[in-house]
């Protein structure tokens, strides 16, 4: 099987954490590597799905003018699969969703169905090669790299149909990829840290103690999940839901108690605004006024006003 289309990332913070790149720019608009001022928040997962939406109609539109046939990816708001987080706490979810094993199995599922992998398939070779080049670019051309806060560099190529998508929706493209992949690789820096932090060393003794009233030894969310794959092997579909479905409530419900997720986030927020070298924070704040600046370009390209 041929490898499956590429996708975006969101930034990652630690109540979220388990544990790219058509030829020619054709944005009509000035690209600036500093974005205007612009409040510096956290997108809404409506407006993500938004600028996800206009990033892919652009895709669209670059490789049809390419001569290639390409369907969008359907951007709706999902529900996301909280299991990912370092802690569940939201009971609802939990009740719905155990640990998310079913809309892991569902987001696969969609991943296979995809129109452009059958599209894909169907080409002869030489077009099939030229897809992959018009979609990703490759390194025969040019390069932009970025070097990854936690050591390492990462590189894509600088002309591709998702170059083009990226560089009209956010302005530049080469700013864009820069700041993303840094703070998206951030946690590595300060989660370390962050656990030793009384706060958290507080609130995860007492989410633990109240596990462990409920039935369930453990020290950390983390070894729940480690020990899932072995309480639920062997079981139905419908048998190894149930068994998330209950560990996942006991664990929502201690986090709220407990406050677990809530001393988690205060302390990621100062983190990442006031004790990261600068650079990262700078970063941190470019891609926030990118992403703003990029919900109005958005809104253009999908004829949409929200």
């Amino acid at each position: 099987m041929r490898r499956a289309i590429s996708s975006a990332c969101t930034a990652t913070v630690i109540v979220t954490l388990a544990a790219a790149g058509c030829t020619t720019n054709t944005s009509d608009r000035p690209h600036h590597d500093t974005p205007a001022a612009s409040p510096a928040r956290e997108l809404t997962d409506a407006e993500r799905a938004r600028l996800r939406s206009a990033e892919e109609l652009l895709v669209k539109q670059c490789m049809e003018a390419e001569g290639f046939t390409y369907w969008a990816a359907p951007t709706a708001v999902v529900e996301k699969n909280k299991a990912y987080a370092y802690v569940v706490d939201d009971v609802a979810w939990a009740k719905r969703n155990g640990y998310g094993g079913k809309l892991a199995k569902k987001a696969v599922k969609a991943r296979l169905n995809d129109p452009n992998l059958a599209y894909l398939e169907k080409l002869p070779a030489r077009e099939s090669a030229r897809y992959d080049r018009t979609l990703d670019g490759d390194e025969t051309g040019r390069m932009l790299s970025v070097d990854m806060p936690t050591g390492g560099t990462v590189r894509t190529p600088a002309d591709s149909c998702r170059a083009t998508a990226a560089e009209r929706l956010y302005g530049s493209y080469g700013t864009w990829f820069r700041v993303k992949k840094t703070t998206d690789s951030l946690t590595p820096l300060y989660v370390p840290v962050l656990k030793r932090e009384k706060r958290f060393v507080t609130a995860l003794k007492a989410w633990s103690a109240c596990m462990r009233t409920a039935g369930h030894p453990y020290a950390d969310p983390p070894a729940v999940r480690a020990e899932l794959e072995e309480l639920t092997d062997g079981l139905s579909d419908a048998e190894a839901h149930a068994v998330e479905v209950e560990l996942a409530v006991d664990e929502a419900t201690c986090a709220q108690r407990t406050s677990l997720a809530d001393t988690a986030r205060a302390l990621e927020g100062e983190y990442r605004a006031e004790k990261l070298p600068r650079r990262y924070r700078e970063a941190i704040a470019t891609r926030r006024q990118l992403e703003a600046a990029a919900l109005d370009r958005a809104e253009d390209i999908t004829g949409s006003r929200h």
